[in-house]
């Protein structure tokens, strides 16, 4: 009852639990948090010194009694308890600018599709002891197809390819459900986990996941572009372990993350090769729709489309279109009762 009425004062919130960023999304404000799933702890006194791009700017740089942790490991919580700080730090942040003493909002979770039981109740867990008196949960794939605006409850195959943080998933949508999928833990993690293989064989220089994540941003991309560009990389030579600097240009980066980019779109291709030919006729009419961070490397939807022979088309601003489907079910509950994941009841 108390928490019915103070529910009345609270915002309802669609939150994006990425591996690496975490969205929040309220009806009148729209997405009102967008940072980075990290959170800095004094592990002596077990004290959350900061969360998201603060904590992030940490990362590499703590001394022993300080730990930037990601709570969050290709899509799943690995973290139980700091989660559950992260996300209250985000709640109470929601909430800072009106009156409400203890939010108690409703809450729809985006989970992967192939998520076990017992990590679909820590995710629930987490959002109730952040404070949420209701949660949904509801697969990411089928948000993103939301948030591209597709037809997910019609009688036709929508096919949105999601590549995120920690992994990339595939899935065929229809009558509000998904008919097949294919999940996969390679993804923008991956690419820069790849970047960093690389740099260390080719020129024994050692470099962080920052440094790399920013080499795929700047330069990375998935086919040869009309001009080649170049970026200069700051690392540990591995050598003489002193700093060093050396020069990568794109076709490098290309070169480091083929087989990755290979996986997926073979993922994509067995997917096709399950789905039942009545979805396959609607797909190849229809198109493959990309989202996630994953889909704004530069090239990869031409790609996929000269490997599959299907079109595809990049959803627009591919790397919130997650937590803007869900959004969209905040203020539509018929909606949202016919795509709540499978075993997933209103809590």
């Amino acid at each position: 009852m108390l928490n019915k009425f103070l529910g009345k004062f609270s915002k309802d919130l669609a939150v994006d639990l990425g591996t690496k960023n975490t969205l929040v999304y309220t009806i009148d404000k729209g997405i009102v948090i967008n940072e980075p799933s990290v959170v800095a702890v004094n592990i002596r006194t077990n004290e959350i010194l900061a969360v998201g791009e603060e904590a992030k700017k940490m990362v590499g740089k703590t001394p022993s009694h300080i730990k930037a942790i990601k709570p969050l490991n290709e899509g799943v919580i690995s973290d139980f308890e700091v989660t559950e700080k992260m996300l209250k730090y985000f709640v109470d942040k929601v909430h800072s600018e009106s009156f409400t003493l203890i939010p108690r909002p409703r809450m729809i979770i985006g989970i992967p599709i192939d998520i076990t039981e017992v990590e679909k109740k820590a995710v629930e867990d987490a959002a109730k002891s952040s404070g949420a008196r209701k949660v949904y949960l509801i697969e990411e794939a089928m948000a993103a197809a939301i948030g591209a605006r597709l037809p997910v409850t019609e009688a036709v195959a929508n096919m949105i390819v999601d590549i995120g943080g920690g992994t990339s998933e595939i899935a065929v949508i229809s009558l509000g459900g998904v008919v097949t999928y294919k999940s996969l833990n390679v993804a923008g993690n991956c690419f820069d986990s790849d970047i960093i293989d690389y740099v260390r064989e080719e020129f024994n220089l050692l470099i962080g996941e920052q440094v790399a994540e920013n080499i795929k941003i700047k330069i990375g991309s998935a086919i040869e572009q009309k001009e080649r560009v170049e970026i200069e990389v700051r690392g540990r030579d591995l050598l003489n372990g002193l700093p060093r600097a050396v020069i990568v240009d794109d076709s490098q980066v290309r070169e480091a993350i083929a087989k990755s980019i290979s996986k997926i779109i073979e993922s994509i291709k067995i997917t096709l090769e399950i789905t039942p030919p009545e979805l396959v006729a609607d797909i190849y009419e229809n198109g493959i729709f990309l989202s996630g961070g994953g889909a704004l490397l530069r090239g990869l939807d031409k790609q996929i489309a000269q490997a599959t022979k299907i079109p595809v088309r990049i959803s627009d601003d591919p790397l919130t279109c997650v937590v803007r489907g869900m959004g969209l079910l905040l203020s539509d509950n018929e909606m949202l009762l016919k795509v709540l994941a499978p075993g997933s009841e209103e809590t």
